[in-house]
């Protein structure tokens, strides 16, 4: 049984179609939650995580316990509460979600932790973001599940301790170095999320077309994949963009010559760039010669919030080795001055580096 306590939205670009963090346009459809698989065997990607996940469920199983405490890392959008929903269906619990900045105080977590069954699992993502104060508090009930409270103030405050049911703990983070060493270090198993290939979210589209009732080739597949920035959050977004061009423009089928224009006119380029991305490399090449520029200055020339161009922009652009970052700001490679097709002046470093 799901329950779910809260998600969280994140404030910035929520109109962009690339954006890797979950929107509004991914839970206004109640059939999205059926695209989310129930089992490890549906899950696809991430076979090493896969691998050694029901290796230690199957263990936990055997024995009789619950799981030990489990941290996934890794960009949003990858699969981190799906498969912490399947790590709960694989043990046969429930599973509590919540996320770190809803926990605001000591009471918010004890409500959550004692109205949990034996071996419940509670998921928390964001957890970075969890209250120091709320955090301090967890460090007991991960380790000896027990919960210990101040009642009062002053001379009249006095100390209960809660014992709680056996559980497990699944933290997810986009952030594992802002975490604190002691929280850490209480999580047993410990697990980075990849980005996908082309062929793996190939398949997740044509698998997502299916559950959708989209008719759906193989090459229209592929072309929507390559432009998912590796991401299946953002290749299951751009599958209903694009079952909207097919539909008014062709027979309704998603073909490859359909994908290109769909994707062409939502300005969604051959490796997932969109507007954002070109205003952010061209200001730095028109603007600033190619760099270096500072973050601040370079968002006030951008219009756009400069959290937003560090947690949405940057990181995709650094795994294409479109930018690099300097002591002295940003500054752009040879490779996006080529996708640009714009020359690159002979000073500019040729760097050449791979997303996959």
């Amino acid at each position: 049984m799901l329950e779910t306590s809260s998600f969280e939205f994140d404030a910035g670009s929520l109109d962009r179609l690339v954006n890797p963090k979950e929107t509004e346009l991914d839970t206004t459809d109640d059939i999205d939650l059926t695209l989310r698989p129930k089992t490890l065997s549906e899950y696809i990607g991430q076979d090493k995580v896969k691998e050694n996940m029901s290796v230690f469920i199957e263990a936990a199983k055997k024995r009789d316990e619950p799981l030990d405490h489990v941290l996934l890392y890794g960009p949003p959008g990858l699969g981190k509460t799906t498969l912490s929903c399947i790590i709960a269906h694989e043990m046969g619990v429930n599973i509590r979600i919540t996320s770190g900045p809803a926990i605001e105080k000591a009471g918010d977590l004890a409500a959550l932790l004692t109205n949990l069954n034996q071996n419940d699992v509670l998921f928390i993502d964001e957890i970075h973001r969890l209250n120091r104060q709320v955090e301090e508090i967890m460090y007991p009930a991960l380790e000896d599940y027990a919960l210990d409270i101040i009642v009062g103030k002053g001379p009249a405050a006095r100390s209960i301790r809660l014992d709680l049911p056996k559980f497990t703990l699944i933290g997810a983070t986009t952030r594992a170095g802002q975490l604190s060493a002691p929280l850490r270090d209480r999580f047993g198993v410990i697990m980075r999320l990849e980005l996908y290939s082309f062929e793996q979210l190939t398949d997740i589209v044509l698998r997502s077309s299916v559950i959708l009732r989209i008719p759906c080739d193989k090459k229209g597949a592929f072309e929507i994949a390559k432009r998912s920035r590796g991401t299946p959050r953002i290749a299951n977004r751009l599958l209903k963009r694009v079952r909207d061009f097919a539909e008014v423009l062709g027979s309704g089928k998603v073909s490859e010559d359909i994908a290109k224009i769909a994707l062409d006119r939502l300005e969604i380029d051959s490796l997932g760039l969109d507007g954002m991305d070109k205003r952010f490399l061209e200001m730095i090449i028109k603007g600033y010669g190619g760099g270096p520029v500072g973050l601040e200055t370079l968002a006030s020339a951008i219009g756009e919030e400069s959290i937003t161009l560090e947690d949405v922009c940057e990181p995709y652009l650094m795994q294409l080795g479109f930018i690099s970052r300097t002591p002295r700001g940003r500054c752009v490679t040879a490779l996006a001055y080529n996708h640009l097709g714009i020359t690159a002046p002979a000073n500019v470093n040729p760097a050449q580096i791979s997303l996959l």
